[in-house]
């Protein structure tokens, strides 16, 4: 598993953002039959050779949203009320109706060495991230067109896509 070069990484999405969505989306509107399949067997790929603590690009650059169990369980962990969290780390936005971070890098990520400061208690949104087989493939394909800009497993699994489908 090599590390992921960010600079390197930002230039390829960059370069071929508009050619993924273009793809991404003519797959919404036309699915190949067997798409899920292969994409749990892309997915396979991409994570043999995808090391996350090399780049915490999610982390760095978006926020999760946390669910009231999340905001519980976190809260809980630093041994304070729900709503002491929320008013120490999150602000809610009003349009999509969410919890998420006041600021980025997010606040739980060590910048030294990357690693997640409450991984065992991490909110559900971070843990399924970047959600490449959480539900059928054409059911989310909205994440994934949003995805190829700040995950390179996202990127990796669209540009494998793209030469085998």
């Amino acid at each position: 598993m090599l590390p992921i070069n960010l600079r390197s990484f930002k230039q390829k999405v960059r370069y071929h953002k508009k050619a993924f969505k273009r793809f991404l989306t003519k797959l919404e509107k036309n699915p190949t039959k067997g798409l899920h399949k292969r994409v749990e067997e892309i997915d396979a790929e991409v994570w043999k050779e995808t090391d996350c603590l090399s780049c915490a690009n999610c982390c760095k650059t978006m926020s999760p949203t946390f669910t009231p169990k999340d905001i519980k369980r976190i809260a809980a962990h630093f041994e304070m009320t729900a709503q002491a969290f929320k008013d120490k780390w999150l602000y809610y936005d009003k349009k999509d109706g969410d919890w998420m971070n006041t600021s980025q890098p997010c606040q739980f990520l060590n910048l030294k060495n990357n690693k997640c400061s409450i991984y065992e208690i991490r909110p559900v949104d971070c843990s399924g991230f970047p959600h490449l087989t959480k539900k059928k493939m054409v059911d989310y394909i909205h994440v994934h067109q949003q995805n190829i800009e700040y995950c390179p497993a996202t990127y990796n699994m669209v540009e494998r896509m793209m030469e085998k489908l």
